[in-house]
């Protein structure tokens, strides 16, 4: 199985989108500052979202997606509006968009 998932930084509202074959040690990796991308924030990421694949390759498609069209990342912070504002209100995220 392989895994696309999006993390969220509850302290600066930024997000982070990666691929794995094993979701929960690279999510230990995250939030133990082994990943070069999310290190300096470590301590506040939360797993929000995530996708299962057979096929890696699909996975990477889906992964390349998210990445590379703000679309994908647009859609997704609709869906989970409310569950990112619980994690922190003071973002305000999703506010304007239906």
């Amino acid at each position: 199985m392989h895994f696309v998932y999006l993390l969220f930084n509850t302290q600066t509202g930024k997000f982070y989108i990666g691929e794995t074959n094993n979701i929960k040690r690279r999510f230990i990796e995250h939030c133990s500052g082994k990943n070069i991308s999310t290190k300096n924030q470590h301590d506040f990421w939360k797993l929000v979202y995530v996708e299962i694949y057979k096929s890696k390759k699909d996975a990477l498609i889906r992964e390349k997606k998210l990445k590379s069209h703000g679309s994908g990342l647009v859609e997704l912070r609709k869906r989970l509006k409310f569950s990112l504002e619980e994690l922190n209100p003071k973002l305000g995220l999703g506010k304007g968009e239906k």
